[in-house]
């Protein structure tokens, strides 16, 4: 490490003992009206130092997380500095934690604090983080760090986009659906949806993909904390992703010639990911290579499937171009037994365009 890194990391500690004192004084001699203001300051910046080696203290990002255990305007309190010192920081050690923190609070968060991460901001209700150009050169450690903040940031938000469209937080602990619940709730989805669906679980997988090389991160504490939460979702959304799979499987014969497609394009895009995920320890290996027995399988099946669809609609168009043909220079002479009478006795309808309309309409 060269002298500008060494001297950039004691700038930065000294900072952040600087700020965290400012804080503390401030704690003890604000009001009760301003105690948890300044409380929860004084707790972001510990969760959030300049160190770009070292992962937030665990005690400070349980002390973040407490403050969703109170009333919604104090849960809103933290999101929104959280997301101020997000969006301000121009540190990409800083940057990093405040996404991870963000992350925490998508994984362990009360409900009152993710329901506030979820619309934010308030105005909007969508959660643009616009961190894809974000640059911190001061160092080659921080140059290399900011690739993982524009990366982390992208993949959060497309965390969060995914979780809103299923309706529960992906690899949230406090989310977690019981699997026959989440069967019952998947059964019941319109198959457009359930396509839907299929195809944002996979971009969180193709997301990971995506993850920089870590040069000279190997041993950073701080990303390897990283790579745990993510490769967490990862189990999560491969889950997610057998449960629509097998769902599929039901209804393979009742699927649209679009929705074949489409599926068939966001399994091409599962396969493309495997052997490039991340190895996540403590998952048995039989579990990881049945996911991708599972979706080769569901591709093969869909293939055939659309393959089908092609040949039936290419024969339904030559006899549609057959039939024209013959009604164009067939037998136009009515003869008293085309027509049906019905009960009336005042409606006849041409039996040659019912026979028609019936078998265009099966």
């Amino acid at each position: 490490m060269g002298r500008t890194s060494k001297l950039r990391e004691l700038m930065g500690a000294i900072k952040d003992k600087a700020s965290q004192s400012k804080a503390a004084i401030l704690c003890k001699l604000n009001t009760n009206t301003l105690s948890s203001s300044s409380s929860l300051h004084l707790t972001l910046l510990r969760a959030t130092t300049h160190d770009p080696f070292a992962p937030p203290n665990p005690k400070s990002l349980a002390a973040l997380l407490s403050f969703g255990l109170s009333s919604r305007a104090t849960a809103s309190s933290a999101v929104e500095s959280l997301m101020d010192r997000l969006q301000t920081t121009h540190d990409s050690a800083v940057a990093l934690k405040c996404l991870l923190a963000v992350h925490h609070v998508i994984k362990y968060g009360s409900f009152i604090l993710q329901d506030q991460l979820s619309v934010y901001p308030a105005g909007g209700g969508r959660n643009y983080l616009n961190l894809s150009n974000f640059r911190d050169d001061s160092t080659p450690v921080a140059w290399e760090l900011s690739s993982w903040v524009r990366w982390y940031a992208q993949y959060i938000e497309n965390l969060l986009l995914t979780s809103r469209l299923l309706g529960f937080f992906v690899g949230s602990n406090s989310c977690i659906v019981e699997k026959d619940k989440e069967e019952e709730r998947v059964s019941a989805l319109l198959n457009g949806n359930l396509v839907r669906e299929t195809e944002s679980l996979v971009s969180l997988l193709d997301g990971i993909c995506k993850r920089p090389e870590s040069l000279g991160l190997g041993g950073n504490r701080l990303v390897i904390e990283v790579l745990g939460l993510v490769g967490e979702d990862q189990i999560s959304a491969m889950n997610e992703i057998s449960v629509r799979v097998n769902e599929f499987d039901e209804r393979l014969n009742c699927l649209s010639f679009g929705d074949s497609v489409e599926l068939l394009g966001a399994l091409k895009r599962s396969e493309d990911c495997e052997g490039r995920l991340l190895a996540v320890p403590n998952v048995k290996n039989d579990l990881v290579e049945g996911f991708w027995g599972l979706i080769r399988e569901m591709k093969t099946k869909v293939g055939k499937e659309k393959e089908s669809n092609n040949k039936l609609m290419a024969t339904m168009r030559v006899e549609k171009e057959s039939y024209s043909e013959s009604a164009r220079f067939g037998d136009r002479v009515l003869r008293p037994s085309d027509w049906v009478r019905f009960s009336s006795g005042r409606l006849a309808v041409d039996a040659f365009h019912l026979s028609t309309i019936q078998s265009c309409a099966r």
